[in-house]
């Protein structure tokens, strides 16, 4: 432990003498020692914090809060399924494969932390949200398309048949375009990422397996009983909707739409570039005490330091030297050019950590993580040094994690859109829908971002959610959201355009396959859309900022690509295209007759 008794520094010091901080380092358990701590010391003003205790603390309160999350979503989970199938077995379906779903993923999730590396116990926790949310959007289409070959006479057989011939490949696809999303977080060499990313390939594909296999024997077993549980005018209502209709609203909201392509896809792009407009000013923070609620005593803690110290002296910038006992002159005249760095502020002398250690600390004044300080960390890592050193600290690891994402950020978008182009040329067989659908994604995404901003980096809706803006955004969930938004906005595209291509290839033109297709996944996609902002929305709960800002950033990215994009623009550009939707050079048109995978139509 370090105190101002030690050294007699002012850095340990409030500017008006009252308080005063001590620095130590646990070696055990920091929440435990910290819950000790204040029991010994409960009224003498002692107050603990740090990141010792941050950490740890955002950890168990992004538990419990997730925990919670999904006591709220399934109930609601069940109601809306209710609401959508008009039936109560078909409504216990999804969340049934969604508890299978996550159940599985934890199960090979923890086996990978211990077995093949250690994830981040973020991940172990969010991802269960995600796959949540994915089974229930698998679940829902294929049984949506079980009860719609039902309704056209088919026996129970013949309708998994279909069912798997049709959604069962759409989901396939999904699944793996989701998959590959998220892959692209592992090229990071950062904890949290990678871990996310092996998370999602995992929660993705037990969603599938779990819509694939276990869904499928469920549905053979109940047959017509899927329908079961409804009054009669809910059961006609639920059979009217399983059959093909020319006159629904979706159909018709594709044929006007179609009817003025070119000025509702100007439209609608605009609107989308304009939302995405406040993006251009993030600004970035770390994940700190500023994550944590404002009635933490931790983050009250960190704030108290900031507001009345003249220096942050819980998070210096630490310059570790390997020295030994003949080195002390020349760590001492190290130690003397760092003081000399603009702005160092108060350098503490050699402090030797063990025979070849030595630890020289540098206080800047103010935020340590300002845009000042982190020049100055640039300078202190430009004195030379006399001897093997390394710098670090609050500002080291913030500049770093900036300057690592930057680094590998290139190579993880250059591999999501090869794997999603391929993914979808093999379904589609044309290489101008996957341009399309990656041109949409990133117009959703857009949108999105410039959202996320004014909410929670401007402060927008802090009272209606229950937040304290950190003027900024933690610098890893904009590459996390990008992931996931990209992945399930691809997710929503696979599935209307797997109807639309269906459809096509049974003798309907371009346009009326387009309004078809709209009119058979409209409601559902919708629905699907629902449901998953409500998996996900859960997450708006939680007390940790930026928990809150994925579970609200994703609902709005899929709020956004299954209304705006897949109701007016994807209708508005196929209109446009028309036949060209489906050209392919003439090499890879071969290529996919041999290797490509489409559905089966009826």
């Amino acid at each position: 432990a370090r105190s101002y008794l030690d050294e007699r520094d002012p850095a340990f010091v409030s500017r008006d003498g009252s308080q005063t901080v001590v620095l130590a380092g646990f070696t055990e358990d920091e929440l435990e020692v910290a819950e000790r701590l204040r029991a010994e010391l409960e009224g003498e003003g002692v107050r603990i914090g740090g990141p010792d205790v941050v950490n740890p603390e955002i950890g168990e309160q992004v538990s419990s809060d997730l925990a919670r999350a999904e006591l709220i979503a399934f109930p609601l989970l069940f109601l809306l399924s209710l609401w959508v199938f008009r039936s109560l077995v078909a409504a216990l379906l999804p969340p049934l494969v969604g508890a299978l779903s996550i159940v599985t993923t934890f199960l090979v999730m923890r086996l990978v932390d211990g077995e093949v590396t250690s994830l981040s116990i973020y991940a172990l926790n969010l991802v269960t949200g995600i796959g949540l949310g994915l089974a229930i959007d698998y679940s829902l289409f294929m049984v949506s398309r079980f009860r719609e070959e039902l309704a056209d006479r088919a026996d129970t057989a013949t309708a998994i048949v279909r069912t798997l011939q049709t959604a069962g490949r759409t989901v396939l696809f999904s699944s793996l375009t989701v998959a590959a999303a998220l892959a692209s977080l592992l090229v990071f060499p950062l904890r949290f990422l990678y871990s996310m990313g092996i998370g999602g390939v995992i929660v993705a594909l037990a969603a599938m397996v779990v819509s694939l296999t276990v869904l499928p024997a469920v549905l053979a077993a109940l047959g017509p009983r899927v329908n079961a549980g409804a009054p009669g005018f809910l059961r006609r209502s639920a059979d009217a909707t399983a059959r093909p209709t020319r006159s629904g609203g979706w159909y018709r909201l594709a044929r006007s739409v179609m009817r003025r392509p070119g000025t509702v896809a100007i439209v609608t792009a605009g609107a989308l570039i304009v939302a995405g407009l406040p993006f251009l000013r993030i600004a970035f923070v770390p994940a700190d005490y500023r994550m944590l609620p404002p009635d933490s005593e931790a983050r009250q803690v960190a704030e108290t330091i900031e507001r009345d110290f003249g220096t942050f002296a819980s998070d210096p910038i630490q310059v570790v030297a390997q020295a030994d006992e003949a080195d002390g002159e020349r760590i001492a005249g190290y130690a003397g050019s760092i003081r000399e760095v603009p702005g160092a502020g108060a350098v503490s002398p050699p402090r030797r950590v063990d025979e070849d250690t030595v630890l020289v600390e540098v206080l800047p004044r103010g935020d340590p993580l300002s845009e000042r300080n982190r020049e100055v960390l640039r300078d202190v890592r430009d004195v030379d040094a006399p001897v093997p050193a390394a710098v670090g600290g609050a500002a080291a690891r913030f500049v770093d994690q900036q300057d690592t994402l930057a680094d590998y950020l290139p190579l993880a978008l250059a591999l999501l859109v090869l794997t999603t182009f391929v993914l979808l040329f093999l379904m589609t067989g044309s290489v101008v829908l996957p341009v399309k659908a990656l041109l949409m994604n990133l117009l959703t995404l857009s949108a999105t971002f410039g959202l996320v901003v004014l909410i929670f980096q401007d402060g927008r809706l802090e009272g209606f959610l229950d937040f304290e803006s950190a003027s900024g955004i933690e610098a890893t969930q904009p590459v996390l959201l990008f992931a996931i938004a990209f992945g399930l906005a691809t997710d929503y595209g696979v599935f209307l355009l797997s109807r639309i291509k269906e459809a096509r290839d049974s003798g309907l033109d371009d346009r009326e396959a387009v309004a078809f297709g709209v009119e058979r996944t409209g409601r559902i996609v919708t629905a699907a859309a629902l449901l998953f902002c409500v998996a996900i929305g859960a997450f708006a709960t939680s007390g940790i900022l930026f928990i809150k800002l994925l579970g609200v950033g994703t609902a709005l990215a899929v709020a956004i690509d299954a209304t705006i994009i897949r109701a007016f623009l994807v209708p508005a550009l196929m209109a446009l295209l028309g036949r060209w939707n489906w050209w392919a050079p003439a090499p890879l048109a071969r290529l996919h007759a041999r290797i490509g995978i489409s559905e089966a139509a009826r």
